[in-house]
């Protein structure tokens, strides 16, 4: 499943969904912003698909990269990035002093190994340094996580494996239980259960070294049926729900987008919309917001942090210990980076 391919029919009237506390200042970014996050000298960074790498707190272009989907600072200098932006685009780039040079072709990597049977696609949407000079990058297409080393060769890590979910939200969706939706109707004889894909849409480095992986969940949009994977750092071609270097440590989270560890070492969950991906393709109607968790790795306990965002897809921790996120994210001229808590 391509998540980029979703198209969004929401209206202004969601602005009235959530009070900012702050933001940066508007006008800085001219398309989507799919991925946040903070430099080495505590620059907030974002990622602009239609400019590039974006210094989120005066504006500047810090390297132009059209198509753009993920930045990350990189551990020994300069700055990694990915894109997306249609066959033969997924790239992982090397940013130094303003230019980017490209690292490693992900493209060709799924065409030579098409690890997960479903299609020959990719789309790479999170990337997390890993250190020497090494990267990890989430394929959302590709149901993938990577690892690309510091001589620009792709190795396969783990594969996320479909599970059978409810097809309960989707029919809600669609008008099922009274009058269907007309477009939308051929949605309620779908079987109560159907296969879906996992769409690996983020990538977190844990305290303890480990891949942390969160799924979207592809169609048909189930609630909470999106999972947290841990893999093991030294994790080879592993087969996730079969190897034991693959365990899931969280479940039953709704379109998880994006993963951070907060300083107080507890792993944040962002939830793009808490009534499913498939809601803001619906509209005002539909959507509610999305959401931030903040999980306990020890305990296993999670709490809500904030909700009600409209299309959050990113968050970053800056060094107050202040939590930013990116919402109105896929309309380009609404798109920002917001402060969320203190």
């Amino acid at each position: 499943m391509r998540f980029l391919s979703i198209k969004l029919v929401l209206a202004a009237g969601l602005l009235a969904l959530v009070p900012f506390v702050a933001s940066a200042d508007t006008g800085f970014y001219q398309g989507a912003i799919f991925g946040v996050s903070t430099g080495a000298d505590g620059t907030l960074l974002v990622a602009d698909d239609s400019q590039g790498v974006v210094n989120g707190d005066d504006g500047s272009l810090i390297a132009a990269l059209p198509g753009v989907t993920d930045v990350a600072s990189r551990s020994g200098g300069g700055l990694w990035a990915i894109t997306s932006a249609g066959d033969g685009t997924q790239k992982l780039y090397l940013i130094r002093n303003g230019q980017a040079t490209e690292f490693a072709d992900l493209w060709a990597f799924e065409q030579k190994k098409n690890p997960h049977p479903a299609l020959v696609e990719s789309n790479p949407f999170d990337v997390a340094d890993i250190g020497r000079a090494e990267a990890a990058v989430a394929d959302a297409a590709g149901n993938t996580l990577l690892k690309v080393n510091k001589h620009g060769k792709v190795k396969l890590v783990a594969v996320l494996p479909d599970e059978l979910v409810s097809t309960a939200n989707i029919k809600g969706l669609a008008g099922c239980d009274g009058d269907p939706i007309p477009d939308l109707a051929d949605f309620c004889g779908l079987p109560p259960m159907m296969p879906a894909e996992p769409v690996a849409t983020s990538v977190a480095i844990g305290p303890d070294g480990a891949y942390y992986v969160g799924e979207l969940k592809g169609f048909p949009a189930p609630t909470g049926a999106s999972r947290i994977w841990r893999i093991e750092p030294n994790a080879q071609n592993a087969t996730c729900g079969k190897s034991p270097k693959c365990s899931v440590v969280f479940d039953g989270f709704t379109s998880i987008i994006d993963l951070a560890f907060g300083p107080d070492g507890r792993l944040y969950v962002v939830q793009i919309e808490d009534n499913s991906w498939f809601a803001l393709e619906l509209g005002e109607d539909f959507a509610v917001g999305g959401s931030v968790h903040a999980c306990d790795l020890a305990t296993g306990d999670c709490e809500e942090v904030v909700s009600g965002l409209p299309i959050l897809t990113a968050i970053a921790f800056r060094d107050d210990d202040s939590l930013w996120g990116a919402t109105w994210s896929l309309i380009p001229g609404m798109a920002d980076v917001t402060l969320l808590t203190p």
